[in-house]
This record gives structure tokens, C-alpha cells and sequence, in this order.
């Protein structure tokens, strides 16, 4: 970084991935601070630790800290509107303003980056792999886009390793700007097609991030997956899958709620790694994360005991009421495919229970693109409760309502389309054994009441 840098200002400073290098700044000593346009749990512990943010976009709210070009960086997340004031404000003034995945990029030529890319799955990887890092001799600093519970924080710093594990985002081609050592991809089920499309732009975003894997470093990617990898010369390329490729699981035993199995490497087998989080898809996000893990050099009783002590990520298949009577969970799932690996998991430990979700679709423009994939992937459970679109973003599109999922959903499902005023009226009186509720919106705000509802059935 700038030597004469003394202050980085964030527009979008709640964000998930935005607050990683916030905490980053903010633990390295400058004067941070920013914008975002709602408070929430993560901006009170932003301010908490010393970040001065506010909630109005008002450029006579910056603090004077932050009023110098020479020495303030700025940093914007691409969901921010182009014409906000505050934004306008630096650049009319020509303030250094770089994207999120800008400055992650500028670490990436620094450390020796792991990056996890992919449609859905990363933030899991990512998280599991910093931990096997972490608690290994080699270390690691993290920017994850969730919150580990094995630290209650979404960012690791380490002063002395050379290594940075990193979720590589692919909206808006942000993943583009990183330069990674090696790099995980999990799938890419085509997604951010307001931003991309078409599928084969999708793919093709891809394509091109393979090519900026450096020399000397590895691709390990999914098995069967659409897309073509293009590495430079001197890259490995290993594939993954549950079942078959260099790095997969054998004899995997699911039961007593644990799941057990072999990891097979290139030229080893670690047997009986137990998942701390025992649901069937982290078998294949547990093989990318051990397998970034192993090439750099961790050992096999460092991979078993960090496997088995993950605590998990916040919101991704997040259990808040597990008892004889009901089970609860929240996941942050939004993406059709995401969806049906969530609730088929759901399904393997459950096998004979009543299941029901309620989903809250996020963006105009996925549902528009996806709605009759999200009613098949709804279609897999007992109930479904369909929510009011979460805009985030986005302006309404004419016609492009969660009715759209809801009259696509298989015949014979039980189905109710409810607005968010309702959420704890249909919890307090659904007949359900076990309840999730699925999206990237503001749904998370109303899961500790579902949580205190359910706890007292």
C-alpha cells in the first residue's frame, strides 16, 4: 500500500466481503470509516471496533479524516447506485476510489493467495480452508464473505504468513482483478445474468480468471463442470468430486448424525476425517478445502482435527433449534442449485420428517432468469412459503413477482405466498418437524424471533 496512505473510506461498509478489509485497515492502524445504507448486527461491531460510519448519504457527514485525496483511499462495492452523493463527491475531487476486489488484488500480488471461486460453495470452502490453514504451522490471513464460527469474525490477520485465502467473487468479474497462487472452483452454475447476459459470458468470466493463476501454482476444480479452464504454463491442474478425480472421499459413512470418510490425494489416503459440520454437501466442499490445504504442505493430522473442529459458517446450513421436536436452520442459500444441495441435505438427515422452507427470492432479475428452476428446487420439499422479492439493488421488473415460483411449484405441494409481516404468524402456527429459511435478503433479521418461537414448542 501507499506509504503515505492515512485513511480508507468505505461506500458500502456493511457489506459481508466489504467489512473483511474494513476490520483490515482498521487492525493495520488507519483511520477508517464509511457509508452504508443500513445499520444492521455487523455495522454496531464495525463501530464497536473503531470504524466511524454513518447512514445518510450526506458528504457533510465524512469526518475531516477522510477530506484529503493525497493520503485517503476510497473503497466501493459495485452494489453501490453510481449516483450517490457521497461517491460523486470523491471522485469530483479525485480521490484514489478502487473497487473491493481491487484491493484484495493488490494482496494477491503481496501473499501467496488461495482463492475459492464459484457459483455457490465458496463461502464454505474459503472458510474451511482458512481454518486448516490457521491452526496449521504455515498460518494464513483470511477475507471471507462470511462469518466463521470458529471465530466470530469474517477476517483473519496474521502478521508472518504468506499466505492469504480469499473468496474470489465472480459478480461483476471482481475475480478478475485477483492473481491468486492457487485457486479452488466449486461450480459455475450460471448466475448475475443482469451483469453477464448469457450463460457462455458467464462461463467465459471463468475461463479468463484460470488465466491469471500464477506459474508454479495449482487449479483444483471441479469435476464435470461446463466451463473450460486456459492456465499459463507451469500451472497444475488437479480435478475434485465426491466420488472420483485426483482429490475425492471413499468409503463415506453417513449416520448418528456424523459423517465419516477417506480422503484420497494424488499419492495418499487420510482416513476417517469426521466433518464438524456433518451435511452431505461439505463432503465436496471439505475435499476442495483439504486438498488447497495438502499442496501447501499441512499435515495429515492438521487436516483431520481441523475437519473435525470447523464450527461452521454463519447462516450456511446454520442449525438454531436442534431437538427431538423440531429442527431449525437458516441458510443463506439464493441460487437455485444452491437450493436443491441444501435441501437434499436436509433430506439425508432427515429422511421421514416434515420439511418446509420459507424463501425469500433476492433480485428481480434472478427470478426473472430462474423462476421455473427455483419452484424444481423448492419443489424437493413438504411446504413452501414464498416471500416478497428482496430488491437489494434493483428497480421492481413489470410482471416479476414470487408468484412466478410459486405457480410453477410441482402439483400437491402445500404453498402459501406471505409478505414479511406474516413470517412469524405462519412460524408460530406451521405444521412442519423441520424449518429453513432460505435467502440472501433481509430475512436473516427475523431468525432469532423464529428462533425463540421454536424453542418453546
Amino acid at each position: 500500500m501507499d506509504n503515505k496512505l492515512k485513511s480508507v473510506y468505505f461506500l458500502g461498509a456493511g457489506g459481508i466481503g466489504m467489512s473483511a478489509i474494513l476490520r483490515y485497515f482498521l487492525q493495520k492502524g488507519y483511520n477508517v470509516g464509511g457509508y452504508d445504507k443500513t445499520p444492521s448486527e455487523l455495522t454496531s461491531k464495525l463501530i464497536e471496533e473503531g470504524a466511524l460510519i454513518h447512514f445518510e448519504d450526506d458528504v457533510n457527514l465524512i469526518q475531516d479524516c477522510f477530506k484529503d485525496p493525497q493520503t485517503t483511499l476510497i473503497v466501493y462495492t459495485p452494489a453501490i447506485p453510481t449516483d450517490l452523493s457521497e461517491f460523486k463527491y470523491f471522485q469530483e475531487n479525485k480521490f484514489d476510489i478502487q473497487k473491493r476486489a481491487q484491493v484484495l488484488g493488490l494482496l494477491t500480488n503481496q501473499l501467496k493467495g488461495l482463492c475459492v471461486a464459484g457459483t455457490h460453495g465458496k463461502t464454505t470452502t474459503s472458510t474451511m480452508a482458512a481454518h486448516l490453514m490457521h491452526q496449521s504451522k504455515f498460518d494464513c490471513n483470511a477475507f471471507l464473505g462470511g462469518i466463521s464460527k470458529n471465530y466470530g469474525t469474517n477476517y483473519i490477520l496474521s502478521e508472518s504468513s504468506e499466505f492469504v485465502v480469499i473468496e474470489a467473487d465472480e459478480f461483476d468479474r471482481s475475480f478478475h482483478h485477483l492473481r491468486p497462487y492457487m485457486s479452488v472452483i466449486t461450480s459455475t452454475d450460471p448466475d448475475h445474468l443482469d451483469i453477464y447476459g448469457t450463460k457462455e459470458a458467464y462461463l467465459e468470466s471463468f475461463r479468463h480468471y484460470t488465466t491469471l493463476i500464477k506459474p508454479g501454482g495449482a487449479l483444483i476444480i471441479h469435476k464435470g463442470l461446463e466451463m473450460k479452464a486456459d492456465v499459463q504454463e507451469g500451472v497444475r491442474v488437479y480435478e475434485y468430486s465426491r466420488e472420483e478425480g485426483d482429490f475425492h472421499a471413499e468409503n463415506i459413512r453417513i449416520g448418528n448424525g456424523e459423517i465419516i470418510f477417506d480422503f484420497v490425494t494424488p499419492k495418499s489416503k487420510i482416513c476417517d476425517i469426521q466433518l464438524g459440520v456433518p451435511v452431505s454437501i461439505n463432503i465436496d466442499n471439505g475435499i476442495a478445502a483439504m486438498a488447497i490445504a495438502w499442496l501447501n504442505g499441512v499435515d495429515d493430522e492438521c487436516i483431520k482435527a481441523g475437519m473435525k473442529s470447523f464450527a461452521g459458517v454463519d447462516r450456511r446450513f446454520d442449525f438454531k433449534v436442534k431437538n427431538d421436536k423440531i429442527a431449525y436452520l437458516s441458510d443463506y442459500a439464493h441460487h437455485p442449485k444452491e437450493i436443491e444441495q441444501s435441501v437434499r441435505s436436509i433430506r439425508d438427515i432427515y429422511k421421514d420428517k416434515k420439511i418446509a422452507a420459507i424463501f425469500q427470492p433476492h433480485l428481480y432479475t434472478r427470478t426473472r432468469d430462474f423462476y421455473k428452476e427455483f419452484a424444481q428446487s423448492l419443489s424437493l420439499l413438504d411446504e413452501v412459503a414464498l416471500c416478497d422479492i428482496y430488491p437489494a439493488r434493483e428497480l421492481p421488473i413489470e410482471g416479476v413477482t414470487s408468484k412466478l415460483i410459486y405457480d410453477n411449484l410441482r402439483p400437491g405441494i402445500s404453498k402459501k405466498l406471505i409478505n414479511k409481516s406474516q413470517i412469524l404468524d405462519y412460524v408460530e402456527h406451521g405444521d412442519f418437524d423441520v424449518l429453513i429459511t432460505l435467502g440472501a435478503g433481509d430475512i436473516e433479521n427475523y431468525v432469532p424471533q423464529i428462533t425463540e418461537i421454536l424453542k418453546k414448542r
